[in-house]
Parts: C-alpha cells; structure tokens; sequence
C-alpha cells in the first residue's frame, strides 16, 4: 500500500508514504512520515531496489529542507522591468502568460521563445513541456539543464551502441572484478552506491579499484590506483590503455569481429599513444598506466563509473567514446559486472532524455533531424508536422536570449542565473528578455529575481508521477502532502497554460492537453516509446504499486525488467554492431598563460546540491563546510605568498570574486578546486560560474565547466564583520542580503542542529558608514534589549552579543574578529555564565585556555560528531570501530569514514 498508519508521534497518528528522493541520479527509495498537513521525517525504503533502505546526508535531512520562509507561495507578476511584482490569482497569471506568448508568436514567430526545464522535473512534467513546445507552439527551442551534465554520455551511447541506454545495473558493482571510476567523486555525488562499492571491496578485498581523477578525492581512499591526470587528458588515457591491450594481446579478437565495427581505424590512432607519450602527456607514471591496463586486460568483468568529469567537457563526447571503446575491445559489455555505465546527475535526468527533453531529441529516443521520427511523433499528436529545426541547446538558447532573438522565456525548476557559466553574461541576457515567466518552488533562486511573472511550484513530497534513475529503473513518485499555499504541480501548470494559449492560437480545435492526473499523460507518453530501444509501454503506475520499481525495456506483456542489455551481442545500430569511435585526442580549448596559471576544477560538496535552493535550507548541511573555499597545492599558496584563510581575488577571463584560500595537498600544483554549489545569493560576486568558460562540445553541445584557465591574487581587506543569528534565518537572510552588496567581501550561509543560524562573513577596505551599520544591527536584533556593546571608534572595531535566558542568541563582531570561534563555540554549547561574560567583549582577546583554533566543522552529520571530538577519540586511542562505537560516527549513511579514516593516518593509534 502507498499509505499506511504509523506509530503515533507526539499524540497525533502519523502515516507513511513511499517515495523517492529528488536529489542524484541514484534513485534512492525514501519513506515520508507526515500527518497530512506536514513532513516530520524521512527514511530510506528497505523495500526500494536502489538503495535497500540506505541514505546520504542530504537524503536523510529531506524533512528538514524546505523552508516555508523560502517558498514561492503565490503567483506574481510584474508589469514594468523598473517594478517590483504584485502577487496575482492563477487565472490572471497564466491569461497574461497566455496573451505574451500568443502576441510574440504572431510578431516574431516560434522560435521567438523558448522553455529552459530541469532534471529535477517528473517525467509527466517533461512530457507535458515536449507536447507544449512542439506540437502546440511549433519550436524545438526547448533545452533542459541535463544539457550542463549529461549530453556528452547521451551522444557517446548513440554513437557507439546506437541509443541512449546505459546497459548495466547497479548489482554490477557486486560483480565486477576491476572496477575504473573516472570523472567522478563517487563518495560525494553517489554517496549510496559507493557504500555499496564499499561493502564489495570488503567481502572481495582482491577486486581492483581504479579511479582517474586529477584531485585526491574520498573516493580515492578506496582505490587501488589512483591516476592524478592533467585535467583534460582523459581521451589520451583511454587510447594509452587500449594501445597496451593491443600490445599485450588483452583483447578480445572474437568478440571485436562478431559483434563490432570500425576497429581497424581506431586501432591505427592509437598506434601513436605509446606508453612514454602518453605518461608524460597525463602527468602519471608508465608503471601506473601499465599496471591499469593490465588490470583491465586480465579483468574477467570489467566496470566503468563515470560522471561530470568525463562529461563537462569540450571533448566530453570524444571522452566516452574512448572509455567505451575499452569495453568492446575487451567484450567487457552485457554480461554481469561488466560494462560502461554513467552515472546520472539528477533524479531524473534519464526521463528528461526519455521524453525528448533536449532541443535536438524527441519522446521516444527520437531524433529531430529524423524526418521518420519527426513524422512519427506528428502522428501520434495528431498534427500535421513538427518543427524541421533542431532547437537551440543552453548555452546557445541563452546567447540568443542575450542577442534579443528570444522575447518570451519559460524558466521551470532551475536556475541558470547560478548553474550556467559565464554568469555575468546569464545575468545580462535574463535582464534583457522582454518576458520572463519562472516555475519555481523557492523564490528565493538567483533566477527568480528576473522573474516578470513567478509562478509557485510543487516541490518534493507534494508531486506525483514517475522518475527513471541511472540503471534505468522507473519509480513511482508519490505525494505525502499537499503543496503549500497556491503552488501547484509543474505538469497542471503547464497544462493550464497550454490550453490558454492553445484558445488564443486555435480557437476552434478541440484541447489536446486536457489530461486531468499525471497517470493520463504518462499512459500517453509510454506508447510513444514501444518498439523502441526503451520501450516501458508495459510498465504503469499499479504495476510499480504491485511489483516495485521496474527497469525499461519493460514491453507490453512484459513479466519483469531488463537488468542488463546487448547480453546477445545485437547492438541498435543499422548494422546491428557497435561502433569503435576514433577521436584524436584534443587539449582543453582554454589554456593556461603567464595571465592564468592555474587550472580551475569544479565539483561537489559532500553536503550539499546543485545551486543549493534546497539543500541551502537546512542549517545541519552546512556544518561540514561552512564557506566556499578555494583550494591550492602548498606550493602554489607559497609561491603567492598566501596563507589558508586569507581572502583572494580569483580572476579568469571571464569574471572575478573573492574568496578564502585553504592549502590542500591532494591537489597537484598548477591546479585549482572550487565547490559548484556557490551562487550570489550565497556568495557575493556572482558566484563560481562568475570564472566558468561556455565553449562546449561541438556534438554534445555541453560547455566546459571543468577546465578555466584562472588566477589568484592575495587581497587586503582589513575591516572584518562576522555576525550570527539566530531564528527566522530565511526572513533574516532576505533583509540582510542586500546590506552587504557595498561590501568588497561577503558569504551568507546557515549554521547550527537544533537552533539554526543566519551566519555572515564580510571584509571590506574600512569600516561602512554609521547608518548602514546601524541597518544590519537592527537586522541582526542587536540594537536594543539585552545586548552588551563595546565599540572603539579610533580603532573601528565593535562587539554586540545579545544573551537570552542565559544564552548567546546573536552577535556581531566588526573590525577584528579574533574572537569569532570562541563565542561561537558558546552560541552552539548554549551557556553563557558569568565568569564568561566579562570576556564576551574583551577588545582582542578570549579567556585564557580557550581554544580558538580548533575546527568547528561537524564530520558526521547524522550523528552530530565534530572532527574535534573525533580528533580527541583518536587521542585517547580509539581506531575506526573504536570511534564508531563511542561516538556514533560512519554508522549512518558512512559519508566521514573517508575522512575518519585520513585523521587516523595522520594520528596512528598506538597499541
């Protein structure tokens, strides 16, 4: 049953539903407990195939995440670029909607707009968005952001297998004998399935792990080789290593002539990747890739794991081809434990791409540019024809956005003002669009604040419909509660607009969007898929209700799922083979110069996801990083004379902002480490995508975003501010945002478990003015009631700490901010006795034996352990089972072991 009665909690009977959770690729099954009206708590599905019950961090603080302060609640709309938005009804809002668009239809024709969707979309909402763009307004101008993570892995598929289908299953993990990850840490962005690969490398300690990553990341602690490349190098690896098979006779003969084609040109390229080139080209050494390519070789099965490393690239296509090269060369490919599988991005990227979701894709695996797959979907729509055209891709949408060829923007769960590089760019092209219509569940997106009309969208657990995750498996979104306020479900937006516009367009046709559930338009979706490679017509929603979560190819009469393709060696190509794809390997198009010494790299936090509009909701997520951070090898701090902690300018061509440095020793010299999840609410300047490059890959059309050539510059900014606050942090945050847009520096972000916090970091030259100062205490409620004061004009510095029943609730410190630890350390202790008080404004100096330079970063975040406390176990002796039993950490969803595990190397239990 999808709901049943729980246990009661707090007097009030509870229910349960089952549903999946909104973040990765993954697909994690999750159990909602709510009282109808609320969501209490979340828990992984024992019963979900995905997961089996387990959880990450951010899965496991779903409930917590949400905000009402930071939802979009009502429709409003603005009627003048220079006015702030009104809030509207419904009908008001979607007839204006309807009206602009209909009006720039007739003016400047279809492609004169556009629809920017999301991978964080249901397949219904997908589906509905197609049918609108296509069939109704007549444009292929609709792109999703899975364009920025998964492009490159669509077109490598199709071009060396003939579809889009990764061909493996997640119980491959258990089977495989060598295992490579590359572009991916997996510890991080799929933390579930690397505990899965975790508990495989314990119970076959002899299986081979290899990970290629220019960083040193957790995923690496369980390696047995780590390949450190030069950023960008990856398609030379690959021909390295097929080069060493050939040499060593690892192939696999009969399978390359029964079941492939093209061998003989590809083997003439990498005839020219011999060893010596390819090791110094890489920055590795021959003994390293020689010992990789042996394991693969004499590999029995042989998995690959990739992500956005391989894929975020301007030869990101050119990067899979190579990697799945390896598996036909070695028959390594429909078989238990073996073959190339990409690990998706989104929860449902993979619907995205089902659907038609890219601008040069149509429902079904079609092609645009197939005049047979173009006739098809007409057919089946009842329309005489579909746009010739394929439609604009993401970066090239928002050029012609910027460029004034688009008048009429459609902009639903996701924010490209963070997302996309090259923001100063985005932000000008948003500013311009004549209409900007966003469908959003948190107004408070980077994105939203271009909005003409806002339109408030269901967000997670308030949806139904259906989500496909990366080994293909379909499950069945379920809402447990409704939507707050008047926000409603992406797909009857959608619809509701569609059949306005529809009335103004073709006033005396029938409605070809009167779906009145998600289950309606999913059983219209599915037959548009059968006798394709991904034919699910069999699979609906009372059969996942009945049987679980199914994998596609699921046809009608179907009995189970598909767990593993091209087992028979038929590939869904015209020959029926797969295809070697011969690509010379390219550098990276930007490179570095005397300007722009280092390499940028971008990637995720262990907490945290994408532009943070959920995830910056939930204070808990913040404690293992509470601050972008920029990292450098030791010897390039040195060389810059930089010390961690100290504020930089980072500059590349495109943009710069200023962030705090650390030194981090598992990045190579010349190279750079930025999180992602950074955007300008958060961190002023635009954010990291300020630095990002948007060349993108000429088949793909997916930019760059792991490769900018940049520099760092030391920055004096001697007068510091560091406030905290807590209670009402999304109202505080809306206020105190803006004050800081003076300010030379400045990064807002939560803190705390139980008592969450506004926390605020700014630098600036000197000290602002006295009214902009008097502005953020009364923001931070440090004006009046039981506040201490100390202020030195002369030396402009301040302290303001406000205590509550006996407890520190906000302070500011400006000037100098020595102290900051310290009395944060008593904010999240909760005391503030008397014997502490005198020194609470102590002008530089904190009581005697207080220790202000221990880290306050919690390590585990299920269980509440900060590093020190860990340290202090370590201390005492304790080894990992030892730590695990007294403190309760790495016993949840595991994500700190790694980190755990490298505090006890440095600290050796002595016995």
């Amino acid at each position: 049953m999808t709901i049943h009665p729980h246990e009661p909690r707090d007097g009030a009977a509870t229910q349960i539903t089952a549903s999946t959770c909104c973040y990765c690729g993954v697909g994690c099954g999750v159990l909602i407990e709510h009282d109808g009206t609320r969501i209490l708590n979340v828990t992984g599905d024992p019963a979900h195939p995905a997961n089996y019950g387990r959880l990450c961090s951010k899965g496991a603080t779903l409930h917590l995440t949400g905000d009402l302060d930071a939802r979009a609640l009502y429709p409003e709309l603005r009627l003048g670029k220079t006015l702030a938005r009104s809030r509207t009804d419904w009908d008001s809002a979607l007839d204006h909607a309807a009206t602009v668009f209909a009006d720039t239809l007739r003016e400047h024709g279809p492609d004169s707009v556009a629809f920017y969707i999301s991978g964080q979309l249901l397949t219904e909402d997908y589906y509905a968005f197609n049918k609108l763009a296509r069939a109704l307004i007549g444009t292929n101008n609709i792109d999703s952001n899975s364009r920025l993570c998964m492009s490159s892995a669509v077109v490598g598929y199709k071009r060396s297998l003939g579809a889009d289908a990764p061909p493996c299953s997640y119980e491959d993990i258990e089977h495989a004998q060598t295992l490579l990850i590359a572009g991916s840490n997996m510890a991080y962005a799929h933390p579930v399935l690397f505990r899965r690969l975790e508990e495989a490398k314990a119970q076959r300690p002899d299986m081979k792990i290899i990970v290629v990553d220019p960083r040193r990341t957790d995923t690496c602690e369980l390696a047995d080789l780590h390949l450190a490349i030069q950023p960008g190098t990856d398609v030379a690896l690959f021909h390295g290593i097929l080069h060493l098979l050939l040499w060593e006779g690892w192939t696999d003969r009969r399978y390359i002539d029964a079941h492939t084609e093209g061998f003989d040109a590809l083997k003439a390229l990498v005839r020219d990747y011999n060893p010596s080139m390819v090791a110094e080209l890489c920055g590795i050494t021959v003994e390293a890739l020689t010992t990789c390519a042996r394991w693969i070789g004499e590999s029995p099965a042989f998995l690959s794991l990739w992500c956005m490393g391989l894929n975020q690239s301007t030869a990101g296509v050119a990067k899979n081809s190579a990697l799945i090269n390896l598996h036909l060369a070695t028959g390594q490919i429909g078989k238990p434990g073996a073959g190339p599988f990409s690990l998706t991005g989104q929860p449902n990227a993979m619907g995205g791409r089902e659907t038609g979701s890219l601008s040069n894709l149509l429902p079904g695996h079609r092609e645009v540019a197939d005049p047979v797959h173009r006739s098809e979907v007409a057919a089946y729509w009842g329309i005489d024809a579909l746009p010739e055209t394929p439609g604009l891709s993401a970066i090239e949408l928002f050029d012609a956005v910027h460029s004034g060829k688009i008048k009429a923007l459609w902009i639903a769960c996701t924010n490209p003002a963070q997302s996309v590089p090259d923001q100063a760019k985005i932000h000008e092209a948003l500013a311009r669009c004549p209409f900007v219509v966003v469908q959003e569940a948190f107004f408070t997106t980077e994105t939203c604040r271009y909005a003409d009309l806002l339109l408030p969208a269901a967000s997670w657990g308030e949806k139904e419909g259906t989500v496909t995750n990366s080994e293909r498996r379909i499950s069945h979104v379920r809402r447990a509660i409704s939507a707050p306020g008047e926000a409603r479900s992406d797909w009857a937006i959608t619809l509701d607009f569609a059949r306005r516009l529809e009335s103004r367009l073709y006033p005396e046709q029938s409605s070809r969007f009167a779906f009145p559930t998600p289950e309606a338009l999913f059983e219209e979706y599915k037959h548009l898929t059968t006798g394709r490679d991904l034919d699910l017509s069999g699979i609906s929603y009372s059969l996942i209700d009945a049987h679980g979560p199914q994998q596609w190819p699921f046809s009608t009469g179907a009995s189970q799922g598909t767990p593993r393709l091209y087992e028979n060696g038929v590939f869904p190509t015209t020959s029926g083979r797969a295809r070697f794809v011969a690509d010379e390997y390219a550098a990276p198009k930007e490179k570095r110069d005397a300007r722009y010494s280092l390499t940028l790299n971008t990637g995720r936090l262990r907490d945290q996801w994408h532009g943070m509009s959920r995830t910056g909701t939930a204070a808990r997520l913040f404690s293992h990083v509470e601050e972008p951070l920029l990292s450098l090898h030791p010897d390039d701090m040195r060389r810059r004379r930089l010390m961690s902690g100290q504020l930089t300018r980072v500059k590349s061509r495109r943009g710069s902002l200023l962030v705090r440095v650390e030194s981090d020793e598992n990045i190579r010299p010349g190279q750079a480490f930025l999180p992602m999840h950074w955007g300008d609410r958060f961190l002023k300047g635009l954010g990291i995508n300020a630095l990002t490059l948007s060349e993108f890959d000429p088949l793909s059309k997916q930019p760059e975003l792991k490769h900018a050539g940049i520099e760092v510059e030391k920055v004096e900014l001697p007068w510091e501010l560091y406030a905290l606050v807590e209670g009402h942090v999304q109202m505080r945050f809306e206020t105190l945002r803006p004050l800081f847009e003076t300010f030379s520096h400045a990064s807002l972000t939560l803190t705390g478990r139980d008592r969450p916090a506004l926390l605020i970091r700014a630098a600036h030259g000197e000290s602002p003015d006295k009214a902009l100062l008097a502005q953020i205490y009364n923001s931070l409620n440090l004006l009046d009631g039981p506040v201490m004061a100390y202020d030195d004009a002369r030396r402009q510095v301040g302290k303001r700490v406000r205590i509550e029943a006996g407890r520190i609730t906000a302070l500011c410190l400006t000037g100098e901010t020595a102290a900051r630890r310290w009395l944060k350390s008593l904010w999240e202790e909760g005391r503030a006795d008397q014997d502490l008080r005198r020194w609470l404004l102590a002008p530089l100096s904190t009581p005697p034996g207080s220790q202000t330079g221990v880290s306050c970063k919690t390590l585990c975040n299920c269980m509440n352990v900060s590093e020190a406390a860990i340290r202090g176990g370590i201390a005492e002796g304790l080894d990992l089972n030892g730590l695990k039993a007294s403190l309760g950490c790495g016993t949840q969803c595991g994500s700190c072991v790694p980190e755990i595990k490298r505090l006890l190397a440095r600290t050796p239990v002595h016995t």
